[in-house]
């Protein structure tokens, strides 16, 4: 028996007992059914997939009825593709009628022609290691391209002439890049030659499905590996082009060669910082990895020399910031995300000033405050920030961060960070001053909360004191006394 049958052998009990049952209905129906793509694949992973794709010479309203009565749940959202998809028990499942696709050069969407033949299905897909199939319910292997080959081997191959496949659906390339990093695999030279080539291609394509693409590419085992790939074939110049632009400035840490291989190592840094489930960043967090790949595209455009030949990238973090913010919202991110993403590339130097002369209560107060909900994000980020080789300054910004997290702590059982308020609530600032809802109580409200950060809690009294030592400095306290002592003379 060849070692790839023996594999696939080795395998039959690890496929769940639904794929067999709904194997079974095709077979009785008298209509083939095969499990495929990332499931088959990740069988042989070890892995198991959270969804079931299945593809079969039955028609869509065929499937239909084959599923209708054991399924607990379908939908037709897909029909006009194909697919029908539904749920039985916990697992998510979609059936497509054997297919052979054609794209138009200029558009997005495939043309769609069903077939019946499932080795001219497999053709069609994206590589090879996706384009394996069991039939069901025998379990034979059905690999035309070599995939389980190329999956042991840790080689990205296309069925075809991989030119043909990115021209029919460019995302594909984006997608080589994600299985990089995911699956920790080489992408073959063909491939790689062909991404570069066709690199352009990639703009015809939605801004949401490269989005998808980049976030699980982010979130992989080994993001650098997918990173790189998207920088050395120029796919980043049109999805990502702050990450390629950092190759041309130069660290002034002199650590790196250039502030995108700086860049990286803090985004596998911020990674190996991630926490498991149940910890304040549970891994895989886009986020984090995010602001860590991007905290400094500020620095191509605040590039300085110095007198003296220093380097100087003043204000790169505000800079940075506002570019994440436009290159997330172009990629159609959501707005929590891009919240988030940019307050990290904001904040990321803040803790150098601590560093270097020590902070305030004040200041501590104001850091917790301002990092907000991201502040664990931030505590791994600043950390990740140093690539130094220089071991007793690594050792020196690395004692001063602990010392920082252990006022934030202790401060925050004193004092209840994260949730800072002023003394006075608005309604007890309308009382004391006598005023109405307005800008007016705004402003007094701020100067309250800048007291609560500066010096810390204060009794009722305490507060009331200083908020009218306040009033009397305000125009409108003057305005407020002159208008009384106009109706005081009316009345008389």
């Amino acid at each position: 028996m060849a070692a790839d049958e023996t594999a696939a052998q080795d395998h039959r009990f690890a496929v769940d007992p639904v794929v067999l049952e709904l194997g079974k209905r095709f077979a009785e129906a008298g209509f083939e059914l095969s499990l495929v793509g990332g499931p088959v694949r990740d069988l042989f992973l070890g892995r198991t997939s959270p969804d079931l794709d299945f593809t079969t010479d039955a028609a869509p309203d065929q499937t239909v009825g084959i599923i209708e009565g054991w399924a607990d749940a379908h939908w037709d959202i897909g029909r006009a593709f194909g697919t029908i998809g539904l749920r039985k028990g916990g697992h998510q499942i979609e059936v497509t009628t054997y297919r052979a696709e054609a794209y138009d050069p200029e558009s997005r969407k495939p043309t769609v022609a069903f077939g019946k033949d499932l080795v001219a299905d497999l053709e069609r897909r994206d590589f090879s290691m996706n384009a394996m199939a069991l039939r069901l319910p025998s379990l034979e292997l059905v690999d035309p391209f070599g995939g389980l080959s190329d999956l042991h081997a840790g080689l990205l191959r296309t069925p075809g002439a991989p030119e043909l496949s990115f021209s029919d659906d460019p995302l594909r390339m984006m997608r080589a890049a994600r299985f990089a990093s995911q699956l920790r695999v080489d992408v073959a030279p063909e491939v790689k030659a062909a991404m570069t080539e066709m690199a352009e291609r990639i703009e015809i394509i939605s801004a949401e499905r490269v989005r998808d693409e980049l976030v699980k590419l982010v979130n992989g085992a080994a993001p650098r590996a997918g990173i790189d790939l998207l920088v050395e074939t120029g796919l980043a110049d049109h999805v990502l082009p702050e990450i390629p632009a950092l190759r041309l400035e130069a660290d002034e840490h002199h650590r790196h060669k250039d502030v995108y291989q700086h860049s990286i190592k803090v985004l596998e840094q911020a990674a190996d910082l991630e926490t498991g489930r149940d910890g304040p960043v549970p891994r895989p967090d886009f986020v984090l990895r995010f602001a860590a790949l991007m905290h400094d595209v500020g620095k191509p455009a605040t590039r300085r020399f110095e007198p003296g030949g220093a380097v100087s990238f003043r204000h790169h973090d505000v800079v940075g910031s506002k570019l994440v913010k436009k290159r997330m919202k172009a990629l159609r991110f959501d707005n929590d995300t891009i919240k988030a993403v940019a307050r990290l590339v904001e904040l990321h130097m803040r803790f150098y000033g601590y560093g270097d002369s020590g902070w305030t209560d004040s200041a501590v107060r104001r850091y917790v405050t301002d990092a907000g909900p991201v502040l664990e994000r931030l505590h791994r980020l600043t950390r990740s920030d140093v690539t130094t080789r220089n071991q007793r300054k690594a050792d020196r910004l690395s004692f001063a961060y602990d010392d920082l997290e252990r006022r934030i702590s202790e401060l925050a059982e004193q004092e209840e960070l994260a949730a800072i308020r002023p003394d006075l609530d608005g309604q007890q600032i309308m009382a004391v001053l006598g005023i109405r809802p307005g800008p007016l109580v705004g402003r007094a409200y701020e100067f309250l909360l800048n007291e609560r950060m500066e010096n810390g809690p204060a009794s009722e009294g305490e507060a009331r004191a200083k908020l009218l030592e306040w009033w009397a400095t305000q125009p409108e306290s003057a305005q407020a006394g002159a208008a009384d002592a106009d109706e005081s003379e009316r009345a008389r």
